[in-house]
């Protein structure tokens, strides 16, 4: 694949003489995808341009199919993995993913169209044993060798704190860009940008720019020490300017956003007016899979899952210079159709080779999949709290609204599906300390309808990234689609209503940087006390002691005015998860 020209153009008079004479060379041997009949007819006498030389060895291929495709939110999934789908009202599983899969899908496309551009739009360095184990370096040279064109850092790529993330992305061929990530220059100042605004590409005679905008609530749906240093910002903040930039000074023919803000923000982002002149957003963060553009008032938002099982893929239609259509697709990434890279594979082994007992070795057994994918209750969370209220026995036990980690539903010889110690940290990456506190019952209402509310909020900008938080111990009946404050119809504890007055003790995990007087985002608790285990210990011998399990959810969270089976908290717009 031909090298991109970043030059910027001044005028636009100039920029289509470029076109047509001195990047002439970039594309005269092109014939990509879907270009029959639209490469420029050469068999006329040759003409002289003002240098003498012949203007049809220089003619460049202004007609064809520009391709782009995008993944994300792959969590260090590197192998192909069970995967769910919703089918028929029912949940089916079969395998998907692996990145030496993608790379063979990534270079079938490049082969049959090499006017293909390839992003990432974050979460490539959390989320696996292997990453754990290497601080994220492990992953640089599959990235490096699938050949990304740009990337935009996501929510959790701080995971390792400031100066690693720096690092991991830094130690990636390809550009970074992110328009609302600033150095901490003290006392909460902007500095710099960490990483540059936007970038561009072109082809065919089309200018494309890409935009990034990652997460601005990371410092509170993570643990806050992870992005001590930087400064985010919300998209809206500086967005026309840009978008201004790219369309006047940059003179881009389509500006596409690269955004990790979650499904529901992404929407919102493209119903605001600072979105005008934005064509596409290539989102991430919520592992939503978006078979059709969402359309929205500015732009169409698109997603393409989560953990390599699915590229998305955007191919715009060009003639004479000028973009004529598009469409857009979501490719699932079989095995079995897209056969390994032998390189990406023997790489991938190299990499786990140092800690491969470790990652398979068995820690226990599940009688029912494994999986979570629904916004209510799911059995790796319910596996979660079995565990820690089995360790703690505390009256309450909280478990965060993760979506991250793939399903697991094969067995193996025995005819129970193996829980290794890989899929520990695939379930829980982060082996936080497990936290006790006490807590009123005012506090606990407070804090279920803000949590219920970071979920199913009216206003799609304010929802958060997660699903509905978990617990045992209580029980909560809600409407998830009532009025703001208002949605918790019941709670019980122990079988009794909860008592606002009374104090109850609660067991969840810490989150580095919290304060002693919050625990799992519930402030004003009392009593707060780091144990003496972690959540992976105690898993492990939870499942040591109960193996096979079968964690199916209780019904604790009920929700009222949708099914338990709700698999995303979008609602409003054309889009079914499946």
């Amino acid at each position: 694949m031909s090298k991109k020209s970043n030059a910027p153009n001044s005028g636009h008079g100039r920029r289509h003489f470029l076109k047509n004479t001195l990047l002439a060379g970039i594309g005269a041997s092109i014939t990509p995808l879907g270009a029959s009949g639209n490469t420029p007819a050469t068999n006329h006498p040759a003409e002289k341009n003002l240098e003498g030389h012949d203007m049809e060895s220089t003619a460049v291929a202004t007609s064809g199919t520009l391709t782009l495709l995008q993944t994300t939110d792959v969590h260090c999934q590197i192998h192909p993995h069970d995967e769910l789908f919703w089918e028929n009202n029912r949940a089916v599983f079969r395998k998907t993913a692996g990145y030496a899969h993608i790379a063979t899908l990534f270079d079938r496309v490049r082969k049959s169209n090499p006017n293909t551009f390839i992003v990432d739009t974050g979460d490539m360095f959390q989320g696996s044993e292997l990453s754990v184990k290497t601080t994220g370096q492990a992953l640089s040279p599959m990235l490096n060798a699938l050949g990304y064109d740009l990337y935009l850092p996501g929510n959790w790529e701080v995971v390792y704190y400031k100066k690693a993330m720096q690092t991991l992305l830094g130690g990636l061929d390809a550009p970074k860009v992110c328009a609302n990530m600033y150095h901490d220059a003290g006392n909460g100042a902007k500095g710099e940008l960490i990483f540059p605004a936007y970038h561009t590409w072109s082809r065919l005679g089309v200018k494309i720019g890409f935009l990034g905008y990652t997460d601005p609530l990371v410092p509170i749906r993570q643990s806050p020490n992870y992005s001590k240093g930087i400064i985010y910002t919300k998209p809206e903040e500086n967005l026309a300017y840009y978008v201004k930039v790219l369309r006047e000074q940059e003179q881009c023919d389509l500006v596409i956003i690269l955004a990790h803000l979650g499904l529901s923000q992404q929407i919102a982002l493209a119903n605001m007016p600072e979105c005008e002149g934005v064509d596409y957003i290539f989102g991430g963060d919520t592992h939503e899979r978006v078979r059709e553009p969402i359309v929205c008032k500015y732009a169409r938002v698109v997603e393409p899952g989560a953990f390599g099982s699915f590229v998305g893929r955007l191919d715009v239609e060009v003639q004479d210079g000028k973009i004529t259509g598009h469409r857009y697709e979501l490719v699932e990434v079989d095995p079995k159709k897209y056969k390994a890279r032998k390189d990406v594979s023997h790489l991938i082994e190299q990499m786990e080779a140092p800690y491969i007992r470790d990652i398979e070795k068995v820690v226990g057994y599940s009688k029912v999949p494994l999986y979570r994918y629904f916004v209510v209750e799911n059995t790796i969370d319910t596996l979660i709290l079995d565990a820690l209220s089995w360790k703690t026995g505390t009256e309450i036990v909280l478990s965060n609204g993760f979506r991250f980690c793939p399903p697991r539903s094969t067995p193996d010889a025995t005819g129970n599906i193996p829980i290794t110690e890989g899929y520990i940290f695939d379930m829980l990456p982060v082996d936080a300390t497990v936290r006790t506190a006490k807590v009123t019952g005012a506090e606990l209402l407070k804090w279920l309808e803000k949590e219920l509310n970071n979920v199913f909020s009216k206003d799609a900008s304010k929802r958060f990234g997660g699903w509905v938080v978990k617990f045992r111990g209580m029980e909560v009946s809600f409407n998830a689609f009532g009025e703001q404050g208002k949605r918790v119809q019941e709670v019980k504890v122990g079988g009794k209503p909860l008592d606002p007055a009374r104090t109850y003790a609660v067991s969840a995990c810490e989150r580095d940087g919290d304060p002693e007087t919050m625990l799992c985002r519930i402030p004003n608790v009392t009593e707060g006390k780091n144990l003496p285990y972690t959540l992976h210990p105690v898993l492990k011998e939870y499942l040591a002691a109960h193996s096979p399990v079968s964690p199916i959810p209780t019904g604790a969270a009920k929700i009222l005015d949708a099914p338990d089976t709700l698999l995303t908290q979008v609602s409003g717009v054309a889009y079914t998860f499946r």
